[in-house]
């Protein structure tokens, strides 16, 4: 038996009313986040020196239900989702299936060139830093759009400047390189993610609707400014069965959204984040180099701070360097950022919020990492 002396006993108390108070304190201050942006529901994790330290619910997973969020409960998470597509490059590029040099083209299937600069070879790096010269203006929902044998407008896929010059954020870019995933993994996309880096890391969620439990869907909701109501995004968890049915390999890959689909709960996507935060390996798991990894947190475009599919922000928490990525969709507002070298970061989901901007990100998640950023790493 062990014995705890009184001394001990008091300690341990008083670290333990500690945490409590701070917890408390957090959670009021967060509460005063949600409230200023009439925030649905949110869920939260924080990352300090390598741990999870601190993981919350608040708030709703469904209005008319009145069905209290989980930490148990997954997000279609948008844009992060692309960071799920380039570390599943990241690892083919090591196994020696494709590189970063490789023309786009040449990796899909059919010719992409911007009819301005034809001779001038767009890179699968390209792609991943969001300098192909490629935009979404004709949407990016299927590859019909800028397949030349399939639209007689597909030049319009293309901006005025030379690939490689500038960025400009574009889906399009990753839902190619999801079907590029298949086309040199012989695995449909979704597949591939949930088996070499959702599964080595012990992380529930995926791309595909119907291989996951549907009552773990937080609901999504678009907040009307105007009538200042919320609506519930009904197409986000589509689950497209009949394109499904009808899937072609290397072509049909959009059906789950390499560049936005991914479901998780806010605590996998922590620990995915910390995989990241430790270049390439988590829990003695290593997914990919050091090199790519950091790689991938390399920003390419020096105004933007972009990388890989990770970009870098020096402004959103004063004078604090931070990596990582935003997404929004169907009234969803995520962020995931942390800092590697002190080994903290951050994940806020949102399932609805009256939305506003400021330099290029939501004000809701910006005071929300900052309220935790002071209560728990500060």
């Amino acid at each position: 038996m062990i014995k705890i002396s009184l001394k001990m006993m008091f300690v341990l108390l008083l670290i333990s009313t500690t945490i409590y108070a701070q917890n408390e304190k957090a959670e009021a201050d967060f509460k005063a986040v949600m409230q200023k942006f009439k925030a649905v529901g949110a869920s939260v994790a924080v990352v300090k020196n390598g741990k999870i330290i601190y993981t919350h619910s608040f708030g709703l997973k469904d209005l008319d239900k009145k069905t209290e969020l989980t930490d148990r409960d997954i997000f279609r998470i948008a844009s992060i989702s692309k960071s799920f597509s380039a570390t599943s490059i990241m690892q083919l590029v090591e196994a020696g299936k494709l590189s970063l040099d490789d023309d786009f083209g040449d990796l899909v299937g059919f010719k992409i060139r911007n009819p301005k600069y034809p001779d001038q070879k767009i890179t699968l790096k390209m792609a991943l830093s969001h300098t192909s010269s490629l935009n979404d203006s004709q949407g990016y929902l299927n590859l019909d759009l800028i397949n030349p044998d399939k639209n007689p407008n597909w030049a319009k896929c293309y901006n005025d400047y030379a690939p490689g010059s500038k960025f400009d954020y574009c889906n399009l870019n990753f839902n190619i390189i999801g079907a590029i995933i298949e086309k040199k993994s012989g695995e449909r996309f979704d597949n591939y993610v949930k088996n070499h880096v959702l599964k080595p890391l012990g992380l529930y969620g995926g791309y595909c609707v119907d291989s996951l439990d549907s009552t773990r869907f937080v609901k999504l909701y678009e907040y009307n400014s105007k009538t200042s109501e919320f609506t519930n995004a009904t197409a986000a968890y589509a689950p497209r069965r009949t394109e499904i049915k009808n899937y072609i390999m290397g072509y049909s890959t959009p059906i789950f959204s390499p560049t936005g689909g991914m479901k998780i709960s806010a605590t996998d996507l922590a620990k995915y984040m910390m995989m990241h935060m430790n270049y390439g390996q988590s829990n003695g798991v290593r997914l990919i180099s050091k090199k790519h990894s950091k790689l991938m947190q390399t920003a390419i475009t020096p105004d933007e701070g972009y990388g890989l599919a990770i970009r870098s922000a020096d402004n959103f928490i004063p004078n604090v360097k931070l990596k990582g990525h935003t997404g929004s969709a169907y009234g969803l507002y995520s962020t995931m950022f942390f800092n590697p070298k002190v080994k903290f970061g951050f994940v806020i989901i949102t399932n609805g919020i009256n939305p506003t901007y400021t330099d290029d990100f939501p004000d809701f998640s910006r005071d929300a990492i900052n309220s935790l950023y002071q209560n728990f790493v500060k």
